[in-house]
């Protein structure tokens, strides 16, 4: 029924609740999730939790936050990127939220990795899973500059757990683009992101957890899992005007709709 377009189970935290943590999800009726690559030292062990489990699949890339780690090159993101299971890159972007004593001019390297993940999925037609946090116009730049314009030949993807200003989820969209909600969108000052969730077309959304970060409320302050997207689901029910039935039903179909790689097991 529900999806938890992404989360992080591959963290400590988590992978070691991996079988409470599905009982969970199975007991709220969350029957898929996008495990998220953020690095490659660790992208076996979110791809070997993807293989284990029929209803998971996971994505190939380095976070933009990451910068003391290994570099992904080109042909690293390509080779991960037709491994079974795998049905996107990254998740990737730009981050300038944390620069400290760097400038914007400092973090050409995030840049730069940020191309090599756009190039990688559109040769390989993946879609991209994207961060951004206090850097959207460069994000849109280089998005457009890579030919991401929502044409033919766009490799696609959505902009997760998205915290931005209207306009940028405007711009998104015009280059076709998902957005994806988290339990941001439950916290009482997230009016302007309801606002935002109000008008994005029903048939563009995605919810997600992010786990372990972000519970939704009631649960915000505890760690987060896939088994709490409900609440995320719960919430744009009541700002669409819609059941939480028909939230879980459109944003899956959503889900498959963007990772088209997904096969679904027989029933």
């Amino acid at each position: 029924m529900y999806t938890d377009s992404h989360c992080h189970l591959n963290f400590p935290e988590l992978q070691s609740r991996l079988t409470e943590i599905r009982q969970d999800m199975h007991a709220a009726q969350v029957t898929k999730a996008l495990l998220i690559s953020t690095r490659l030292e660790t992208f076996e062990d979110v791809h070997n939790i993807a293989n284990a489990h029929d209803n998971f699949w996971c994505t190939a890339g380095v976070h933009p936050d990451e910068d003391q780690v290994q570099e992904p090159t080109l042909d690293d993101l390509l080779r991960l990127g037709q491994l079974g299971k795998v049905v996107g890159i990254g998740e990737t972007g730009l981050d300038y939220y944390r620069l400290g004593d760097r400038s914007v001019q400092d973090m050409a390297w995030q840049r730069d990795r940020f191309r090599v993940h756009i190039r990688a999925a559109r040769q390989l037609g993946l879609p991209l899973v994207i961060h951004t946090r206090s850097a959207s116009a460069d994000t849109l730049a280089i998005l457009k500059e890579e030919g991401e314009d929502g044409t033919s030949g766009s490799a696609g993807g959505v902009f997760h757990c998205f915290t931005e200003t209207a306009q940028v989820a405007r711009a998104a969209l015009d280059l076709g683009f998902y957005i994806s909600f988290s339990g941001i969108l439950t916290f009482k000052n997230a009016t302007d992101l309801r606002e935002i969730a109000a008008w994005v077309p029903l048939d563009r959304m995605l919810i997600e957890t992010d786990s372990p970060y972000l519970a939704p409320a009631p649960h915000r302050g505890k760690t987060n899992d896939p088994s709490l997207v409900p609440w995320v689901a719960k919430k744009m029910a009541e700002i669409k005007g819609l059941s939480n039935e028909s939230i879980a039903a459109h944003t899956t179909e959503n889900f498959l709709n963007l990772f088209r790689k997904i096969v679904l097991p027989c029933p």
